[in-house]
């Protein structure tokens, strides 16, 4: 899922994210509260409207965002108070007012309010949080829903394996539409990221949307659908292509180095997508060089373009059975 946090995919319009063929756009409920509010977005129409978006949205509930960007956050049984980044106003979220929230944006795909401990944090530490985070699950799950709108709980339990089993075990029990895992990609290592998924997937449905938070690299996203994870959101396709670090089939490609300031070669010869059919690798240095606009529209839409073909990729490998082929590209 491209990241549109606050309602815009950062480089893209609504009309390029159809060109390549985006199926779900992900949002974020806290920022979205603090600006433009919520209520402003139902009024007109919903989130789909405002942002002149049909297809289906997923709304992050705002635990991670809280965790991150607020200086100062309680959390208690009730809910987490917090001070907003934007002017120090303080604001409390509830599991109902953020289920309020996300109902008013209207989007399809929900997530319960969680509590995301630091990394990294003592068992005990994680323990308590993880408990809170289960109750809140819970009266996320009671709220009432608009027609179509599903529900997706989050596992939690930092970086220990049993945490992590409770975990699934209990949100199995209260019964959501899918499950994510989060909590991650928060400072752990790979394999120890690989083992904590591991152990939620294997106390969760078979059949439900299984979603892993935050993640990640293209490694790190074929990895974890070999381990059964189906959807994926990251911020590294736009952020790093504002940055001028270009995915391409032959690795990274770091377009500032003076490497590239004379080579007329497409940014990625095997690639299909608008930016590599029509400029060269001189002119997207000489853009982010210049500091243009247009840089970081063009990396955009290529790193998006990569992230979402290598998704169509990996679905026709599994349709065909060639999956494990695929992967060891990845490895």
């Amino acid at each position: 899922m491209p990241v549109g946090t606050k309602a815009a995919v950062k480089g893209l319009i609504t009309g390029q994210l159809l060109e390549l063929r985006t199926t779900v756009v992900l949002a974020n409920t806290y920022h979205l509260y603090l600006r433009p509010g919520s209520d402003l977005i139902r009024r007109l129409g919903g989130l789909h409207r405002f942002m002149n978006w049909r297809g289906p949205i997923l709304t992050d509930s705002g635990g991670y965002q809280i965790f991150s960007l607020s200086d100062l956050r309680k959390v208690t049984q009730e809910g987490v108070r917090f001070k907003s980044h934007l002017d120090g106003t303080e604001h409390q979220f509830t599991p109902e007012i953020s289920m309020a929230v996300q109902k008013d944006l209207g989007a399809d795909l929900l997530m319960v309010l969680d509590d995301c401990p630091p990394y990294p944090v003592t068992e005990e530490q994680a323990k308590g949080s993880l408990e809170i985070t289960h109750q809140w699950a819970e009266r996320c799950r009671k709220a009432a829903l608009n027609p179509g709108q599903a529900l997706l709980g989050i596992v939690q339990g930092s970086t220990f394996g049993k945490l992590r089993e409770e975990s699934a075990k209990t949100l199995v029990q209260i019964g959501f539409d899918g499950y994510a895992v989060g909590g991650l990609s928060i400072g752990e290592s790979r394999e120890l990221k690989r083992e904590m998924v591991e152990a939620a997937l294997a106390h969760l449905p078979e059949n439900s949307i299984h979603y892993l938070m935050g993640v990640g690299t293209p490694e790190e996203i074929v990895s974890a659908v070999s381990q059964g994870i189906d959807l994926f959101d990251c911020v590294l396709p736009t952020r790093n292509a504002r940055n001028g670090y270009l995915f391409t089939s032959q690795g990274p490609v770091i377009i500032k180095q003076n490497r590239y300031r004379e080579d007329p070669a497409p940014l990625d010869p095997d690639c299909e997508c608008y930016v590599c059919r029509h400029y060269s690798r001189a002119y997207l240095r000489h853009l982010f060089m210049s500091g243009e606009i247009n840089s970081a529209m063009l990396n955009t839409y290529h790193n998006v373009y990569f992230y979402l073909r290598l998704m169509e990729r990996i679905r026709e490998s599994i349709a065909n059975d060639t999956f494990e082929e695929l992967k060891q590209c990845y490895s």
